[in-house]
């Protein structure tokens, strides 16, 4: 058992606490809840008696919460997201079994859908629902089953089953490439592009050029698609991957920066808790891509 069910408010006191935290109002929650006016104080007031907890502040035109109001009402809001998206989920999926798997978006997108759509068709009762994860997160606070990681083994309490290696190139549009003249020290006379969730790329790639360099400043993406983008709108040179950069080379849109690829020290992994054994569902996915890989 969860809890004692005294601790379990009703769905509809938690709603009319979160929408009047985020609206402001009593009124604006009623208006978004379908509610009159009154139901909705009336469900703050039965809340409030449940919990024996002052929530809300009184004797003002707009109702206000407490500071407790305030940090109860920011917690329920995660429950309610996990709850809804939960219930999304199933509704999607049906009877069918499921796999809730944490991706890099540009990696699933031009590397593991292909792997995807092939363990779907031969295991027609699986769904693989995907959300974009770029860092590694705690497993028992995620709602995932397994992850896409890309790095070392530095993910803790997890197994580990590597998936692919990768190759990095400096690209570029064709002018900034004829400035750069195949010296790698003219580098450092451009504007560099840099991944959030990579850093110092830049810096390492250079010192294995051999040349040396510190804090390099450049705007910042999220994402290796918004700053491939970037690139070939001509804001600056990327450090992209083989699989994104051949892309953009075959499209005639970012030129090599370079005479070759350089091979990454780190790998992309297939990685899932450690403390509990996978599902069957789970391990039918781990030995697919396993023997994918092989």
């Amino acid at each position: 058992m969860i809890g004692p069910r005294r601790f379990f408010p009703s769905t509809s006191s938690l709603l009319a606490l979160e929408a009047v935290d985020r609206l402001g109002s009593a009124s604006a929650a009623a208006e978004e809840l379908s509610m009159t006016h009154s139901a909705v104080s009336r469900q703050l007031k039965v809340l409030e008696g449940q919990l024996e907890v002052s929530l809300f502040l009184r004797g003002q035109r707009r109702i206000g919460l407490t500071e407790a109001g305030k940090a109860y009402a920011r917690t329920i809001r995660t429950s309610l997201k996990e709850i809804a998206q939960a219930s999304l989920t199933l509704r999607a999926g049906g009877s069918k079994k499921s796999i809730n798997l944490a991706v890099l978006p540009s990696f699933a997108n031009h590397c593991l859908m292909p792997l995807v759509v092939g363990f779907t068709r031969a295991h027609e009762g699986v769904l693989i629902n995907q959300s974009a994860r770029p860092a590694p997160f705690s497993f028992e606070q995620e709602r995932f089953d397994a992850a896409i990681h890309f790095g070392d083994q530095d993910w803790p309490n997890v197994e580990y089953l590597p998936i692919r290696d990768e190759k990095i190139i400096p690209c570029g549009t064709p002018d900034m490439v004829r400035a750069i003249g195949g010296k790698v020290e003219n580098f450092l006379n451009l504007p560099m592009l840099h991944l959030e969730t990579r850093p110092g790329a830049w810096e390492a790639w250079l010192a294995q050029q051999g040349c040396e360099a510190e804090r390099l400043r450049g705007m910042l993406f999220d994402s290796f698609a918004g700053l491939a983008e970037a690139a070939a709108c001509g804001a600056g040179l990327a450090l992209l991957p083989d699989y994104l950069a051949e892309k953009y080379f075959a499209e005639g849109r970012l030129v090599p920066a370079w005479k070759e690829f350089t091979p990454s020290k780190q790998k992309y992994y297939l990685v899932w808790p450690s403390s509990v054994p996978p599902s069957g569902t789970l391990g039918r996915f781990i030995d697919w891509m396993r023997n994918a890989m092989s």
